[in-house]
């Protein structure tokens, strides 16, 4: 084998330092390991993939069609719009008026309260001391206006006794059984008794001042001591419950969050054409999706001013046409006053609007007798 081809077998070449160039000898190099060679698959077919887009794309379009069918204008006469939204009710947060750490909690999350019931109580330890000191300061006060009206009679007796000798001296010096000076004498006397009399009264008048600041600070005692009682000022469903019993809250501090079932109401969204057709008093029902053969006696209490969804300054009438115009509608309070435990905030359904009151409505958001609305 030559040179050369010993060198492109893949042989080294061994050449001592001192060797001549010529006369080298070729040492065949032991073979690499050759590493395994990795063919790539062939790309997997796209049938699942693209069997997983369809089937969203389907579940997708059931879905809308649902909704469709299920909001969709159900055969409404002329004059009669609608809107979708959901049943609210205001919140009340009953809080505490001073800082302080609860006593007692009357009612729970659920619980149906009336107006003016207690619901929770504060601890008034603290208070309750101040108001007995308040007390035992009205009771020192009275004591000291009835010695005060005691100088005063006291005082009318000095001064009706001063009075009594200067009448007496005066007919002796008249007689002259007595003399100027005497006369002067009693003169100084009386003075000094009416004197007397009028610092007595003015200790009255101190005095009463003194027992009716004391009674002020009672009463103040009384009245915090009765706000620490915790009470629903409508009636109403308690939603949350916020504390617990021997918390610290603070002034302020919320306790519960009343619902008021005195006022249910939905908003709703018309556009332009419907919206301005809308007023306040306009006969109205809520049917609920939970309860679709049900209609609820309502009216618009609210049709707002401005356009929700748009930009505000519009030019063309087809921008006009998309303002879209918030109206709430209020259920009926006397069918609350027997319905208020079905009237659950949060339930979705539907608003039906009478926009000409000479519209009948359907038969199917027809209302009974004991469910017609009240005037």
């Amino acid at each position: 084998m030559s040179h050369t081809e010993a060198i492109a077998a893949g042989g080294t070449e061994l050449l001592p330092s001192n060797a001549p160039s010529v006369g080298r000898m070729l040492v065949p190099s032991p073979a690499k390991p050759s590493l395994p060679e990795f063919v790539l698959p062939a790309a997997r077919p796209r049938t699942r993939l693209w069997l997983g887009l369809t089937l969203v794309v389907v579940a997708g379009a059931a879905a809308a069609g649902g909704y469709w069918l299920q909001h969709a204008e159900p055969g409404l006469p002329a004059g009669i719009a609608f809107g979708n939204g959901r049943v609210e009710a205001d919140e009340i947060d009953i809080a505490a008026k001073f800082s302080g750490r609860i006593a007692a909690l009357l009612v729970d999350e659920g619980d149906t309260v009336r107006a003016g019931q207690v619901v929770a109580r504060m601890d008034t330890q603290d208070l309750e001391m101040s108001l007995g000191k308040a007390e035992a300061q009205v009771i020192g006060a009275n004591r000291m206006l009835d010695e005060a009206r005691a100088s005063v009679e006291q005082q009318k007796a000095q001064a009706k006794l001063a009075e009594q000798q200067l009448t007496r001296t005066i007919v002796l010096v008249d007689k002259g059984y007595a003399t100027a000076e005497v006369l002067d004498q009693r003169h100084q006397q009386m003075d000094a008794a009416s004197a007397a009399l009028a610092a007595a009264n003015a200790r009255v008048g101190q005095a009463a001042q003194t027992l009716a600041a004391a009674n002020h600070d009672a009463d103040l005692y009384r009245i915090n001591i009765a706000d620490n009682s915790l009470v629903a000022p409508r009636d109403g469903r308690v939603q949350y419950r916020l504390a617990n019993i021997g918390e610290v809250v603070g002034a302020g501090g919320k306790v519960l969050t009343v619902l008021d079932t005195g006022y249910v109401y939905m908003d709703i969204f018309l556009p332009t054409s419907e919206a301005g057709r809308t007023t306040v008093g306009s006969d109205a029902r809520i049917v609920l999706d939970a309860a679709p053969n049900a209609p609820i006696p309502a009216k618009v209490v609210f049709v707002s001013a401005e356009a929700q969804f748009t930009p505000k300054a519009v030019e063309t009438k087809a921008e006009r046409d998309k303002l879209m115009f918030r109206v709430r509608v209020r259920v009926d309070p006397n069918y609350l006053r027997t319905h208020a435990a079905e009237m659950s905030s949060g339930l979705p359904g539907l608003a039906y609007v009478r926009l000409n009151g000479g519209v009948e409505w359907p038969a199917s958001l027809a209302l009974g007798r004991t469910d017609e609305p009240s005037s």
